[in-house]
């Protein structure tokens, strides 16, 4: 199976693909609402709710909204590269943590990514309603798993 092939086959048996796959795929994250699956040798992650997937969608669009200036970018519509997605998928839920339990070390890895989104709602209404300074200054400190540099 080629890559194309691959790619058309992933979208079509992932209909309700997870936004946090990238994350949860790295063990940055966790979630009760993802079920992982494999396809040839590669693993994916689906959302086990729609509702759920729609909170975590408007969350992301929010967040990569909002750090447009911290991740230096301009079009609110291109496709981030990796680090960057990672830092705002990762970087946004550790600054969620930072929101909902303040004075409380943010943790390495959120254990429930949809658990977190729903605590926000019940507590501010909405996720435009999200105290979001600190939450962009999260992003903004986020650095992800550094390469190894290889001695010269």
């Amino acid at each position: 199976m080629d890559s194309e092939e691959l790619r058309r086959f992933y979208r079509s048996a992932n209909e309700r693909f997870c936004p946090y796959e990238k994350s949860i795929l790295t063990n940055s994250c966790d979630c009760s609402q993802a079920q992982r699956f494999c396809i040839a040798e590669r693993e994916g992650v689906n959302c086990g709710s729609d509702a759920a997937r729609a909170q975590c969608l408007e969350l992301l669009d929010l967040l990569r909204r909002q750090a447009r200036f911290s991740l230096k970018t301009r079009g609110e519509h291109t496709a981030l590269p990796f680090a960057k997605a990672m830092r705002v998928q990762v970087g946004g839920l550790r600054g969620l943590h930072a929101v909902m339990e303040p004075g409380e070390p943010v943790p390495d890895k959120i254990e429930d990514v949809h658990g977190i989104i729903e605590a926000a709602v019940q507590r501010y209404g909405a996720l435009a309603d999200l105290p979001l300074q600190p939450i962009i200054q999260q992003i903004a400190a986020y650095k992800g798993r550094r390469r190894p540099r290889r001695p010269r």
